[in-house]
């Protein structure tokens, strides 16, 4: 029975693959960059001078560890040590490939609500703050090893800080719901805790 789940799942993969040829074009053209001078990282504590403001990206992503399931994609980069993230602000591109750490919590949370994010799996945490002038910023989010990105814009103040938080949400299984196993069917945004499209 396992085994013609994990063929069922390989197919269902191999199809939703088949289907993102174009986004994998995107992702890939989004990691070059244009520009330059857009942005740059900066350290947590630091002030921020006049004329800038800084934005706190913070995402994470679950995949299932290797080896999980029997048939699996030659280059996939699900329980692999490191999983790279992209961004590119205004033409500006950066790729930040953040390490692995095992992470294995409870199925069900409090209340008995399955946990989209239980089990046993590897987990990939995302935290960097960066600065730019203020002002219209269009923005491009990219998870490669998911072919999967979102593109939105925001506006940012002098002198301000943003909380932007990045959060994928994971395939559904035809009864469970959402799980990390299946991989990511889409992005979610949120902007000092407001959804954005």
């Amino acid at each position: 029975m396992k085994i013609l789940l994990n063929l069922a799942a390989m197919a269902i993969a191999a199809m939703a693959l088949a289907g993102c040829g174009t986004a994998t074009q995107e992702i890939k053209a989004k990691s070059e960059s244009e520009q330059t001078d857009v942005f740059s990282e900066v350290k947590e504590d630091e002030i921020i001078p006049k004329g800038f403001a800084d934005i706190i990206i913070k995402s994470s992503i679950k995949t299932h560890l290797e080896k999980h399931y029997l048939v699996e994609l030659k280059d996939t980069l699900h329980g692999k040590p490191i999983y790279p993230f992209l961004i590119n602000i205004d033409g500006q591109s950066a790729i930040w490939e953040v390490k692995s750490q095992v992470e294995d919590i409870p199925e069900y949370a409090d209340g008995g609500q399955k946990n989209p994010e239980g089990g046993k799996g590897m987990r990939y945490i995302l935290n960097k703050r960066i600065r730019l002038k203020p002002g219209l910023h269009r923005i491009f989010f990219g998870l490669p090893g998911e072919n999967r990105s979102k593109e939105f814009a925001i506006t940012t103040e002098d002198g301000r800080v943003y909380n932007l938080e990045i959060k994928p949400i994971y395939n559904r299984y035809r009864y469970e719901g959402s799980r990390f196993e299946r991989g990511v069917d889409r992005i979610e945004v949120f902007l000092n805790g407001i959804p954005i499209q």
